[in-house]
């Protein structure tokens, strides 16, 4: 096999243009993030609910600065380049992450489910890359001009298709419309990029060979963000059962949930067997917020809005769900688990270095 290129932002090259997806809630953390940074790739964690995730590892109570903070600091410790992924729909903590990242160093911040287009105000990002997660040309365009005014462009951007797995940057109709397609999208982000500086553009969603990513290489993109195929890793902190389902996933079983669906409001891809899921499709769970990290702003601009404390008719609560994926909490809560929609080819859990020598060619 014919090797890959390497992959530079902001300076840094990464010998694989492999970037590793930011998965969930507690299955993309340092373990998994340092493997792929040693093998070549940048290792991502996810930014989502550290607090309670490094509270319980380490046996006391810690904000959400200190604990993210902590996790890119050990992301980054053996070596390579490690990176976070932060949701913008995670507005009460967004902040507070984006300063502990920068602070700790991360090589770069990935951030969507929603527009970050606040994100370069926030603090002066150093040798941290931003790189804003889009669904088109039209949305990388806003995002720009939106930077620039705070004199900043992107150092990278992640283009996620509508195979993705979690959260979608599409409304239901749009999922499964041919223009929406990763071929279909690259050429109007590609000349976008070009437009606001010539960034790198990174594909996700749906990526899962080798032959994979130099297809997409062919076709101009600059890398490819990965997330189903480092889920089913040893070092992601997915849990056992998380892991056999998605090795016993047929094609039929991924779905993507949105009437019951997630309180952000966005379609949400998950295997349909999953047992939260399950039981809110039944409307079994009652209305329930506890965990308030999708909280939005009420009328006197306080957190305390979540549609999954409100009513279980149309949204569940995915925090709790997410959490229980990682084991933070199984013995209270059901799972939730997101996975792409290739998830069904997945058929043995692999070491990350063997992984990432099988997407390299090697």
């Amino acid at each position: 096999m014919k090797a890959l290129p390497s992959l530079t932002i902001k300076g840094k090259r990464l010998p694989l243009p492999i970037v590793q997806g930011g998965m969930g809630v507690g299955v993309s953390l340092a373990p998994l993030a340092s493997a792929v940074a040693a093998a070549g790739g940048l290792g991502v964690i996810s930014s989502a609910c550290l607090d309670r995730l490094v509270s319980k590892r380490n046996d006391k109570k810690t904000n959400i600065y200190d604990a993210v903070y902590e996790e890119v600091s050990l992301a980054r410790a053996a070596g390579g380049f490690a990176g976070i992924n932060i949701m913008v729909a995670v507005q009460r903590d967004y902040e507070a992450t984006v300063r502990a990242s920068i602070d700790a160093g991360a090589d770069a911040i990935i951030s969507g489910a929603g527009l970050p287009l606040g994100l370069p105000a926030i603090q002066k990002p150093g040798d941290t890359a931003l790189v804003p997660i889009v669904s088109s040309g039209r949305a990388l365009d806003l995002i720009c001009r939106r930077w620039e005014r705070q004199g900043q462009r992107p150092d990278a951007v992640v283009l996620e298709g509508p195979l993705a797995g979690g959260h979608l940057g599409f409304k239901m109709d749009q999922v499964d419309l041919p223009e929406n397609t990763l071929e279909a999208l690259l050429p109007e982000v590609k000349d976008s990029a070009r437009r606001h500086g010539d960034f790198p553009v990174i594909v996700a969603g749906g990526v899962y060979t080798h032959e994979d990513i130099r297809r997409f290489i062919a076709l101009g993109a600059d890398g490819v963000q990965m997330g189903t195929r480092f889920l089913a890793t040893e070092e992601s902190s997915a849990t056992p059962a998380y892991k056999q389902a998605v090795l016993d996933a047929t094609r039929e079983d991924i779905l993507v949930a949105h009437d019951p669906g997630s309180p952000c409001g966005l379609p949400f891809r998950v295997l349909k067997k999953s047992p939260m899921y399950l039981s809110a499709l039944a409307r079994r769970r009652p209305p329930k917020c506890d965990k308030g990290y999708v909280l939005l702003k009420d009328e006197k601009g306080n957190y305390t809005r979540c549609p999954a404390k409100e009513s279980n008719e149309h949204h569940f609560c995915i925090c709790n769900g997410l959490l229980s994926s990682a084991g933070y909490n199984p013995d209270k809560e059901e799972p939730i688990y997101t996975v792409g929609a290739t998830a069904w080819r997945v058929d043995r859990i692999l070491p990350v270095k063997a992984l990432m020598a099988e997407l390299a060619g090697v």
